[in-house]
């Protein structure tokens, strides 16, 4: 098949290993290797003829501009995508491959191993019946979370700066890493960006796009048990390992991510390290509703102090960090940005479908931080694993959609 701009620049950003770290979150970038990405990203605007490009060269931010190129003046809108991919499935060696007109039945990606992708799981796909997907090969995840914004924000970039004769505002682009750990705007440079509003092009299916997103904490539990031969402890014994499963025990077990859908808030631990003298463990809380994830952090703080009262002393201790907040409280200032996308999607013939976010993006803390920035589809779908795969023509349209928001600001 011939394959267009998008997917050229798709196919060449997931083989570079850009997996960022949860250990070493307190470095931004995490890895080292996501300035790998960045660092074409940049060659790659500065050969294209972008304005101001700029590599960040502590932090491993790109940046660049595409000026207005008409008289009056109109606000200048921002697209950003993140660099970095999940920790969670390995992101070394992506070996992509195309699927053409897929016909709606199970892939298997790797025989071997029986890592099979089932429509079943991934209902998705029966969208994507008669179209091209790129798939991994069952060893990692493929990386379309965000690899394929970055891919549309390039090839939106790259139409504007070789098509003068197209009347438009002026065009921000950045590029973040570590967003999967919580630090993708860190130390992102606002007002350098210089948008007046931004999008992140950093969601899912086609069409689909958010102003909502979690309200969002870390929380770590550390235990300190009692070690001592397992012949003589009678009463003497306390299993760290055990006490972390009896903490776990006591959330509530329907409020989890596999019981949850929509707007419904959860608790999920996703770490744990341990022996029977200490033992740690991570969660994440989240909810939509501010007053709800207030609740949900004072139950997981009360639960701590209940079982250090039950065993009388201090064996538990408990850690609460806030992430990010629900964007939705600043978006809904100026819900222009989403009535517009709705009708940049509307004029490429995509019916838009607004969602909340089961998540959060970058977008979250740059609306609070004064850049108001909803979140867009990517066209690329089961994010964070081996069945990852991402839509062709999907990502062709987006690529539309970025366009057409940059017309309609072109006459806001």
């Amino acid at each position: 098949m011939n394959t267009s701009k998008v997917t050229e620049n798709f196919l060449r950003y997931v083989k570079i290993d850009t997996q960022s770290r949860e250990e070493f979150a307190d470095h931004v970038p995490s890895t080292d290797k996501q300035r790998n990405l960045a660092k074409l990203l940049y060659q790659e605007l500065m050969d294209m003829g972008a304005s101001n490009v700029r590599y960040d060269d502590l932090h491993s931010y790109v940046y660049a501009m595409i000026p207005s190129n008409q008289e009056k003046e109109v606000p200048s809108i921002g697209f950003i995508a993140h660099i970095d991919t999940s920790d969670a499935v390995s992101g070394e060696n992506v070996k992509p491959r195309i699927i053409e007109n897929y016909d709606g039945q199970d892939i298997v990606l790797n025989e071997e191993l029986n890592i099979v992708t089932r429509v079943a799981e991934f209902p998705m796909l029966k969208d994507c019946v008669g179209k091209s997907l790129i798939v991994t090969d069952g060893n990692t995840l493929l990386g379309g979370d965000d690899k394929a914004g970055v891919a549309e924000i390039m090839t939106m970039a790259e139409y504007f700066l070789t098509h003068p004769e197209v009347k438009h505002g002026k065009i921000c682009i950045g590029f973040t890493p570590d967003e999967e750990v919580g630090n993708g705007v860190e130390f992102f440079d606002i007002k350098g960006f210089g948008a007046d509003y931004a999008y992140t092009v950093d969601g899912g299916e086609l069409g689909d796009m958010s102003y909502e997103c979690f309200n969002a904490a870390g929380a770590r539990l550390s235990v300190r048990g009692k070690s001592v031969h397992p012949g003589s402890a009678k009463n003497i014994l306390k299993n760290a390992i055990k006490l972390v499963s009896e903490f776990a025990d006591r959330l509530p077990k329907e409020e989890c991510p596999e019981c949850t859908e929509g707007y419904e808030g959860f608790y999920h631990i996703t770490d744990i390290k341990g022996t029977v003298e200490e033992a740690v463990a991570d969660f994440i809380i989240r909810d939509h509703d501010k007053a709800l994830f207030e609740k949900r952090k004072a139950y997981f703080a009360q639960v701590a102090r209940e079982l250090n009262e039950k065993y009388g002393e201090e064996l538990f201790k408990v850690e609460i960090k806030d992430s990010y907040q629900n964007m939705k409280e600043m978006i809904e200032k100026e819900m222009h940005l989403v009535e517009n996308a709705k009708q940049a999607m509307l004029k490429v013939g995509v019916t838009s479908k607004v969602s909340p976010i089961r998540g959060g993006t970058d977008g979250a803390r740059l609306s609070f931080d004064g850049l108001l920035c909803p979140n867009l589809c990517t066209g690329s779908e089961g994010h964070h694993g081996r069945n990852e795969f991402a839509c062709i023509e999907d990502m062709e349209k987006i690529v539309e959609i970025l366009k057409q928001i940059v017309l309609i600001y072109a006459e806001f």
